[in-house]
């Protein structure tokens, strides 16, 4: 699909449900272990958040895409601008769609999709700001991005939830499927996200469009000048009752006292079941990953300002779990192979596969940041 045109009924929104919730209606987000049918991707483009025109950075989420690929479909929306080269540069067999977007978030913008006991497939379409709003967001504009589960799901004809006034992105929680929501009071209590609703409102919000019984609440993330503290840069679920945290005992790394207080508290939480966790630790790099020197980007009033030399939020935490594999970023650093094994005795009925993600780290996220799965439904 070439070019982008506005689906005729979004203005007259057939797509969006105005008068339920997802719990009302028996929705629920399945947890990323579930089967998935597909993994959607956003290419990549922004000169003053890409160094080199975004060239280093399509070249991994290509590497990404591709990984995935053997294991479940992959779908890429991109620019309308960028189709074609996107297209050539792609295995025909990876779909690939013409949609605006401001940049290439799909975690956090792509809808997070819901499904029932019945086999439907439904989404739910999150307030998106850029991590902040014009509090401490990233870059502005944002518009393109917050239209953009609205399109998909009208293109796609799935019914969405919207969720009005309410901030929230995809990396910002995980779920277990059976009822259990982890997130961050960094992210999800920051001034820039809503700060009309106290912790418990915040809960409810959860509950209703995740179809979850309980949240699990960690302090902080490792990445507050990024997203405000996303979860998925910490910890995740590998299995019900099991979550994988990310750990150092190096007192000097930037990401020490974080993972350090997560593993603590995960470490004393039960689940929606009654359950108490079972916290696996996940290394930290060796080194911390910096911006290198010269880093080309063109700075821009729009953006979040990269320099030389910042820490970037490089994390093994930040990996997909996609039907028989999990997909973890590598670094070019001591650690990766420690971090392959660890995942591979977390995950024994998995294959770990490891993909150079640099380049996307210094954008700022990661392989679950630029990814976001579509659950297979029961027939």
């Amino acid at each position: 699909m070439s070019s982008f045109k506005e689906p005729s009924h979004y203005s007259n929104k057939d797509s969006l449900i105005t008068d339920s919730t997802p719990i009302n209606d028996n929705f629920y987000m399945p947890a990323e272990f579930a089967p998935i049918e597909k993994v959607w991707m956003i290419w990549p483009y922004r000169p003053d958040n890409w160094r080199d025109q975004a060239q280093p950075a399509k070249k991994a989420y290509k590497a990404v895409a591709l990984a995935i690929n053997r294991f479940c479909k992959v779908a890429v929306l991109v620019n309308p601008n960028d189709y074609q080269a996107c297209r050539d540069g792609l295995a025909d067999d990876i779909e690939v769609i013409s949609m605006p977007s401001n940049d290439a978030w799909a975690r956090d913008i792509v809808p997070t999709f819901l499904v029932n006991d019945k086999g439907e497939l439904r989404a739910c379409d999150w307030m998106f700001n850029a991590w902040g709003g014009d509090y401490d967001g990233l870059y502005a504009p944002w518009d393109d991005d917050d239209k953009l589960a609205a399109r998909l799901c009208d293109q796609l004809g799935i019914k969405r939830y919207r969720t009005k006034n309410f901030v929230l992105e995809g990396g910002a929680f995980h779920v277990d499927g059976e009822g259990t929501v982890l997130t961050t009071r960094m992210c999800l209590l920051s001034p820039g996200r809503n700060p009309h609703l106290t912790e418990h409102q915040i809960e409810d919000k959860l509950k209703t469009y995740l179809g979850a019984q309980k949240v699990l609440w960690i302090d902080d993330g490792i990445d507050p000048e990024e997203t405000t503290g996303h979860i998925d840069d910490i910890a995740c679920f590998a299995r019900p009752g099991e979550v994988v945290c990310l750990y150092t005992e190096d007192v000097d790394h930037p990401f020490y006292a974080a993972t350090q207080k997560a593993y603590q508290q995960l470490s004393h939480m039960t689940d929606a079941k009654g359950r108490s966790l079972t916290v696996h630790k996940l290394c930290c790099t060796q080194q911390p990953v910096t911006l290198p020197n010269h880093y080309d980007v063109v700075q821009s009033d729009d953006a979040k300002a990269r320099q030389s030399g910042d820490i970037c939020i490089a994390s093994y935490a930040n990996f997909l779990i996609c039907n028989d594999a999990i997909i973890v970023p590598q670094y070019d650093d001591a650690n990766d192979s420690l971090a392959i094994n660890q995942l591979e005795k977390i995950f024994p009925r998995h294959q770990v596969v490891g993909v150079q993600t640099k380049e996307i780290v210094f954008g700022g996220g990661n392989i679950h940041c630029i990814t976001q799965q579509q659950p297979a439904v029961k027939p």
